[in-house]
């Protein structure tokens, strides 16, 4: 259940958990996480949706089915090799993936949002410059077929 309270929450702290539940967060460690717009897909008049009808329909556009995770380069291969199994068609395994916000203490989970059969879609990396001095970062695109939020 979210925690509900007079104040905001703030977006900086959460963590990230794949698969089993398990963060695996110094390898993981994603700075930012883009949500998508939940939308819902338009039905033509007078026509219900059936009850196993996902929250993101899976007719809505493609783009609208897809989150960023940002994280910076530390030399874990963990993103590329699943991206990599994903474009040689040798159909990695769908992922639940979820997102839990976390209240000021860092431990207590305030907000979760649950991703279900996440698959690798593109994986990006910032420029290289070598004025800059900043962080190379590595960017994943990730499709869902529905996402609950508790």
């Amino acid at each position: 259940m979210p925690e509900q309270r007079d104040r905001p929450h703030g977006n900086s702290n959460f963590v990230v958990e794949f698969g089993s539940g398990a963060s695996r967060s110094g390898r993981t460690g994603f700075a930012e996480v883009v949500f998508p717009p939940f939308t819902i897909a338009e039905r033509p008049p007078g026509r219900r949706a059936a009850a196993s009808t996902p929250a993101v329909a899976p007719d809505c556009e493609a783009a609208a089915q897809r989150l960023l995770l940002r994280r910076g380069v530390t030399g874990a291969l963990d993103l590329y090799a699943w991206w990599d199994q994903a474009r040689r068609g040798k159909a990695p395994a769908r992922r639940v993936m979820n997102v839990k916000l976390l209240a000021e203490d860092h431990a207590t989970v305030v907000w979760t949002w649950r991703f279900s059969n996440v698959r690798p879609v593109s994986l990006s990396y910032s420029p290289l410059r070598g004025v800059d001095g900043g962080v190379l970062m590595e960017t994943i695109e990730l499709a869902f077929d529905d996402v609950e939020m508790a």
